[in-house]
């Protein structure tokens, strides 16, 4: 039972890695225009540059992660 419930939050293939990547672009972006209305100037930047550069790193992990796994079957 619970390895059925598990298999719905696994990774399996890069197309999945790359919806997840893209969901989370989305969201950061989102987060970062929140901060560039609520901080003007390069407060702001700085901050939308965080969020996305964020989801540069989860995206190589998420990536990294998955290639390791397909090298371990």
């Amino acid at each position: 039972m619970f390895e059925k419930i598990k298999r719905l939050f696994t990774i399996t293939t890069r197309f999945e890695a790359f919806l997840v990547i893209y969901a989370l672009a989305l969201g950061a972006c989102e987060r970062g225009i929140h901060y560039l209305e609520q901080y003007p100037g390069p407060g702001g930047v700085l901050l939308f540059l965080a969020c996305t550069g964020s989801v540069f790193i989860a995206g190589g992990m998420i990536l990294d992660n998955l290639a390791l796994r397909r090298a371990l079957r």
